[in-house]
């Protein structure tokens, strides 16, 4: 159960880097 909850946090963390990385670029833009 741990191991699971953890990877869907690290899942989570990926997505919300990956959306802050587009809104950067946006914002360049």
């Amino acid at each position: 159960m741990s191991s699971v909850k953890k990877k869907r946090k690290a899942k989570i963390a990926k997505h919300k880097r990956n959306k802050r990385r587009r809104s950067n670029r946006h914002k360049k833009k």
